[in-house]
C-alpha cells in the first residue's frame, strides 16, 4: 500500500463509534471512574504493583484493540474500553505519586498541560473537539488520549484534595458533585459551549465518583467506611454490567450512522 493510501485509510469517514451522551451515558461513566479505582487498588494490593500495571496495560491494549478495529459503535466494546482506561489511568495516576514520588499538585498540574496540548491538537487538525464528529480513526485517535489522560487527572486532582488538602473522601466527593453541576448550569445558561460543557463534565466525573468509591472501600484509619475495595469492585461491576446490558438492549446512546 501507498504512503498516500495508508494515510487515506486512516483519516477515511467511518460510522460515528462513540456513544452520545445521554443521562444514563453519564451514569455508566460514573460508575467507571469508581469501579476504575477501587478495581485499581484491590489488585495493586493483591499482587505485586508492577505485576498489576504490566497487567492492566495488557488488558487496555486489548481492550482499545478490539474497539479501534470493531467498524461501528458497540455498546459492549466501548463501555469495556473504558472500565479498561478507568482502571489503568488509575494505576498511572498512582504508579507517579507512589512509585516514583512526585507531588499530587505537581502530577495533576503535568496530567492537566498533556490533556490541554492534545486538545490544542486535536482543535488544530481536525478543526472540532465534538464528539459526534468522530468518524476517522485520527479523531478517535485524538478520544481515546483525551479520555486516559481524563482519567489520570481525575485520580490526581482526587487524591489530591482528600489528601494533600486533608478534605477525605467523603468530603472531596460532596465537591465535586457540586463543580459538576457547574458546567451544564453554564450551558443553558449561554456562558460554555456545548463541546465546553461537555469536556468540562467528562473530567469531573472522574474525582466524583472515584472519591465516592475510596470512601466506600478505604479503611477506616483512611477515612473510608471500611467495606474493602475487592467487596465495593464486585458490586460496582455487578451494577455496570446490569447498566451496560440495558443500554445495549435499548440501544441508549446509539449514533446514526
Amino acid at each position: 500500500m501507498s504512503s498516500f493510501s495508508a494515510t487515506a485509510a486512516f483519516i477515511t469517514p467511518n460510522a460515528i463509534k462513540i456513544p452520545a451522551a445521554t443521562a444514563l451515558f453519564w451514569l455508566v461513566k460514573i460508575l467507571t471512574t469508581g469501579l476504575g479505582e477501587t478495581s485499581s487498588d484491590f489488585l495493586v494490593g493483591a499482587m505485586r504493583p508492577t505485576f498489576a500495571v504490566l497487567l492492566g496495560a495488557i488488558l487496555l491494549a486489548v481492550s482499545l484493540a478490539v474497539q479501534w478495529f470493531w467498524p461501528r459503535f458497540n455498546t459492549w466494546v466501548y463501555w469495556l474500553a473504558v472500565l479498561m482506561v478507568s482502571i489503568f489511568g488509575t494505576m498511572a495516576a498512582d504508579v507517579v505519586h507512589r512509585m516514583l514520588g512526585v507531588p499530587y499538585g505537581i502530577s495533576s498540574l503535568a496530567f492537566a498541560s498533556l490533556l490541554a496540548v492534545t486538545f490544542w491538537l486535536w482543535a488544530r487538525t481536525e478543526g472540532t473537539l465534538s464528539i459526534h464528529s468522530i468518524r476517522s480513526k485520527r479523531r478517535e485517535a485524538f478520544y481515546w488520549t483525551v479520555v486516559l489522560l481524563t482519567f489520570a487527572l481525575g485520580t490526581a486532582l482526587g487524591d489530591m484534595s482528600a489528601h494533600s488538602w486533608g478534605l477525605g473522601y467523603l468530603a472531596s466527593a460532596v465537591a465535586y458533585g457540586v463543580l459538576i453541576l457547574i458546567p451544564p448550569l453554564a450551558f443553558h445558561r449561554h456562558i460554555l459551549g456545548p463541546v465546553a460543557a461537555f469536556w468540562s463534565s467528562y473530567v469531573l466525573t472522574r474525582p466524583l465518583g472515584a472519591s465516592f468509591a475510596d470512601w466506600f472501600g478505604a479503611p477506616v484509619p483512611r477515612g473510608g467506611l471500611g467495606l474493602g475495595f475487592g467487596p465495593v469492585s464486585a458490586v460496582l461491576l455487578l451494577v455496570f454490567f446490569a447498566l451496560v446490558a440495558y443500554a445495549a438492549r435499548s440501544h441508549d446512546g446509539d449514533e446514526p450512522v
